[in-house]
């Protein structure tokens, strides 16, 4: 017999509602005492054993009260079959039945089923399940899952025969071997689902590495095998040692701890300390928010320093369980050096003390990695020793000429930097030798677009880089991997890598301050002097580029010329240029885009023309740009001159900001149409392979602009670049890139197509609109905003000539935001030359080039600051 019965509700039966009131009663004294108590590891245990204590009670109680059959035995399983049960955890148990019943079916049925009612009727809301022995055993041996609830199975009344039976038979059908690889599998598909890594900044503290399930996983593999149920029997047998066993017992209870205060906070099971969460559980601890720290920073930081210390441990328990399992500890041993020894494709040293007699050979356990090939990882023995080996990596450490002769030669390998760095991290060995990197591990980052804490971005930074050199990874991104293989002495661009962030945190411009920290670090390693003035100029300018690419004028000779002066060298220009990319690629994979490539490119391009001596020389430009794009009319069948009745319309202006590709494309959709009274509009699939391009041509309006972004807005299209012309005609002439996340790729050709006639149709349709502007929406805001918004700022500056004006918005994104800028602007009067939208994560920072003669006004330009402020405010 094998059946899961649902909860019936029927009325309670008399006694129970004694039984509802003792177990609320019960459950919220606990509760009271453990919110009211010190947030301490000990309480915490307190009180998930507490509540399985009382639970137990309830279940016996009400065991008796449905008259259950002896032959019958109440377990409780999977993590209650522990003894622990957090606040709002699931309450799992098995109604074990005999082999052969003696009761009849309907009886049984009856009596168990008023058991499970009885017990949801007092509030215990409990997973059932009814099975024989056999049928235990069969399902175990066919789910891995039910395996390992069965293997914490906790006897708690009935039939004692029957426990052991199943007991008994449960321990016989047991393959260690087999149940260890169905878990390091299990562990494996885990880590991928929560991002493989303990520094989310949304972690579960349960399911995340380095979270609870991680000391689970070790405790059922060696439990399965016999080799003990509890940290201590571990070290008995010789698989940790007593000071590992504390540090399990330390970063254990504090996961634990917050899992306790993160239930009865949100007063439901919620194991992931959500941003909505991070405060007030911090605010539970005790901690308080500083001028330069939230209460949050300081959970999380404590967090991930124990997640990273479980990750470790881990990795060494896992490690020596697996050798034990297997027998794998006395496999054959290949010399490496007469320090590392190659066993079961894992870099192992020679000896157990092998860092105590020399601790030079810590950075050289990296350098050996990098240099063998075979060794897939470190072994058991090599973790364990460099665990112990943390309090050596002092201060005369870092100092020693050998230490610091190794970690240059490191970065200076030819390959193998990704790995030996990130390994470097995950055994701490990084922030012990990098003081000043230790400083960042586990920051948190809140400015809406990082997702990763800083050490996990620098590391990932440094990985992008290294592929750019890599050429298997060439087709990635073609013109990096091209500039790279021209760049000598790469090992530059790893330590500007290493230090671009790592000064974040401090207060003041993390930029300068890592620059220094750079130059320093150059200084103690004997970098030569052209490459560590490299060095800190990348630090320090690491922002640079990607600023002005996304928010300034490409098409202005001055700001190419300013830029190149401020780069001044073609070997500074490169460096600059890769690293600005990889420091983008590695913030979030939503925030980077083709767009933004071809930004930069452009600006790479046009900068390295004015390093080679000429002065941007934006007519002969302009012809050369004109003879292009006839070429390609031509191609396209045009008769000669047909682009002249358009092109006569146009200012210089126009010719600067396209490319000849875009002439080209503006001459074939309006040939034959310029001066037409409606509104053209014509869209393709974007050359950069994202997205579209979509034409607006149109006789102008004060709010044409605005009614164009309320279109896309209202159908769902993230407007990622906009320029804006007015011919001599009074014609507009609008170029949009937009962007839509609600195609899946692999359709893009079929519902681009599609697309493509929708938005033409459309957005004709919406430019024939009359009346006022609809009031934009209040776009709905994601929890991230919510619980870390950004103050919007709103900046208007005349350029040089003070001709044109330099708006800059900063916010939090939303959708709607820019038709609400475009109102306010139409509203005004305002005129859009060019607009810039930079969307960061879930920040926005976007530039418009406007003029008008309301800005001639200091009483009408504080007006439409504020109206902006208010238009963007979250």
């Amino acid at each position: 017999m094998a059946a899961v019965l649902d909860a019936p509700t029927p009325a309670a039966a008399p006694g129970l509602a004694d039984l509802r009131q003792r177990f609320r009663a019960g459950k919220g004294a606990l509760l009271d005492h453990f919110r009211d108590s010190r947030p301490t590891a000990p309480a915490a245990t307190r009180l998930i054993r507490a509540l399985s204590r009382h639970v137990d009670q309830m279940l016996l109680a009400l065991w008796a009260h449905a008259a259950m059959p002896d032959e019958a035995a109440l377990l409780a399983v999977g993590g209650y079959g522990r003894g622990e049960l957090f606040p709002h955890s699931d309450i799992d148990v098995l109604v074990l039945l005999p082999p052969t019943p003696t009761i009849a079916g309907d009886a049984l049925h009856t009596a168990v089923e008023a058991f499970i009612t009885a017990c949801w009727d007092i509030g215990l809301e409990i997973g059932s399940s009814v099975r024989t022995v056999g049928e235990c055993i069969a399902m175990a041996r066919a789910d891995v899952t039910v395996q390992t609830a069965l293997l914490e199975s906790r006897y708690l009344c009935g039939s004692r025969r029957v426990f052991n039976t199943f007991r008994h038979a449960n321990t016989q059908a047991m393959d260690a071997k087999a149940f260890l690889r169905a878990k390091q599998l299990e562990m494996v598909q885990r880590h991928v689902k929560y991002e493989d890594t303990p520094y989310a900044l949304e972690p579960n503290c349960k399911e995340s590495p380095g979270g609870l399930r991680d000391l689970q996983v070790l405790i059922w593999v060696a439990r399965a095998a016999g080799l003990g149920k509890t940290w201590s029997a571990l070290s008995a047998k010789g698989l940790i040692t007593p000071f590992e066993v504390k540090q399990l017992n330390r970063n254990e209870g504090l996961l634990k701890l917050v899992r306790a205060r993160l239930h009865t906070i949100a007063d439901r099971r919620e194991d992931r300390l959500v941003f909505d969460l991070q405060t007030a559980v911090a605010e539970s601890f005790g901690y308080a928010g500083t001028r330069g720290q939230r209460a949050s920073e300081v959970l999380m930081r404590r967090y991930y320093w124990a997640a990273k210390a479980v990750t470790q441990l881990n990795q060494i328990l896992m490690l020596n369980i697996e050798e034990r399992i297997n027998g794998s500890q006395h496999a054959p041993m290949r010399p490496i050096t007469p320090k590392f020894l190659e066993r079961g494709g894992m870099l192992e040293v020679a000896s157990d003390d092998l860092y105590q007699r020399d601790p030079h050979a810590i950075l050289e356990t990296f350098l050996v990695y990098q240099q063998t090939v075979g060794p897939k990882g470190l072994s058991a023995r090599t973790l364990r020793a460099l665990y112990n080996a943390r309090d050596l990596m002092d201060s005369k450490f870092r100092r020693d000429p050998v230490n610091r002769a190794t970690f240059m030669k490191i970065l200076m390998e030819h390959e193998g930097q990704t790995h030996a760095f990130r390994l470097m991290n995950q055994t701490s060995v990084l922030g012990r030798y990098l003081w000043v990197f230790r400083r960042i591990v586990g920051q948190m980052q809140h400015d809406l677009f990082h997702v990763y804490t800083v050490d996990q971005h620098i590391i990932m930074v440094l990985r992008n880089v290294r592929r750019f050199f890599i050429p298997e990874h060439s087709h990635e991104y073609p013109f990096c991997s091209q500039l790279a293989s021209n760049f000598d002495r790469p090992w530059v661009l790893y330590i500007a890598a290493l230090f671009h962030d790592v000064a974040k945190g401090r207060g003041g411009d993390h930029s300068e301050l890592g620059a220094k920290e750079a130059r320093r670090f150059c200084r103690d390693h004997g970098v030569p002097r052209d490459d560590a003035s490299l060095i800190e100029f990348l630090v320090e300018a690491h922002l640079t580029m990607s600023r002005i690419a996304q928010k300034e004028d490409l098409s202005d000779p001055d700001v190419i010329e300013a830029f190149a002066k401020m780069v001044g060298s073609e070997r500074r220009l490169t460096g600059l240029y890769l690293l600005t990319v990889a420091d983008i690629r590695g913030t979030s994979p939503k925030v980077w885009n083709a767009w933004k490539g071809k930004l930069l490119e452009d600006l790479y391009r046009l900068t390295l023309r004015a390093l080679g001596g000429a002065r941007p020389n934006m007519d002969a430009e302009i012809e050369a740009r004109k003879l292009e794009a006839r070429h390609m009319l031509n191609l396209a069948t045009l008769p000669a001159g047909s682009e002249l009745p358009l092109w006569n319309t146009l200012e210089l202006s126009y010719f600067a900001r396209h490319d000849a590709a875009d002439i080209a494309w503006h001459a074939r959709a309006l040939h034959e149409r310029v001066g037409t009274s409606r509104p053209v509009v014509q869209a393709r699939l974007s050359p950069l392979g994202e997205g579209l391009q979509v034409l607006v041509y149109a006789p102008d309006q004060r709010d044409l602009f605005a009614r164009i972004c309320g279109y896309f807005d209202g159908a769902g299209f993230n407007i990622l670049d906009a320029k804006v012309h007015t011919t001599r005609t009074g014609y507009a002439l609008d170029t949009f890139q937009v962007n839509t996340p609600n195609f899946e790729p692999q359709y893009r050709d079929v519902n681009y197509r599609d697309l493509i006639s929708y938005v033409e149709t459309q957005l004709a349709l919406a430019l024939q609109a009359t009346g006022a502007l609809p009031e934009p929406g209040r776009g709905r805001l994601s929890r991230r905003v919510r619980s870390f918004p950004i103050t919007p700022r709103v900046t208007l500056r005349p350029d040089e000539r003070a001709q044109r004006w330099l708006l800059a918005v900063s916010a939090s994104d939303r959708s709607g935001l820019l038709y609400s800028i475009a109102r306010v602007l139409a509203r005004h009067g305002i005129n859009l030359q060019l607009a810039k939208i930079t969307t960061l994560g879930e920040r926005v920072e976007d530039t418009f080039l406007i003029d008008g003669p309301a800005l001639q006004q200091n009483k009408a330009q504080l007006q439409i600051e504020t109206e902006l402020l208010d238009a963007v405010a979250a």
